[in-house]
């Protein structure tokens, strides 16, 4: 069973950085970052993969970037100039579908 451990949310005001990581049990090339707030569909931030990065989420381009350890099976995403609307519970998992079990994600709050 193919299992993902998030980490590194917190609690931050606007403009603070988090770097959030991702576990994987497993190996995957393509992984993907997703956010999902209060209320909301979960929503695709950004993927990975051996045929490069892509910044799904308008919102946070500029701001987010992804990368990965394969070594480790850890991907991460890095919060920069954070804002309100980032507020979410983050996940990661594979992209497009075909998803393992979602983890617990980590809690992201950006908050005066």
């Amino acid at each position: 069973q193919v299992q993902f451990v998030e980490s590194g949310g917190g609690l931050v005001q606007p403009g603070g950085s988090l770097r959030l990581s991702c576990a994987a049990s497993v190996n995957i090339d393509a992984m993907g970052w997703f956010r999902q707030a209060p209320g909301k569909q979960r929503e695709l931030v950004a993927t990975i993969s051996s045929g490069g990065i892509t910044i799904n989420l308008e919102f946070v381009k500029g701001r987010f970037t992804i990368s990965r350890d394969n070594a480790k099976n850890t991907m991460y995403l890095q919060m920069n100039s954070l804002k309100p609307e980032d507020t979410a519970i983050y996940y990661c998992n594979v992209p497009y579908g075909g998803y393992y079990p979602w983890g617990q994600g980590t809690q992201v709050t950006v908050s005066l």
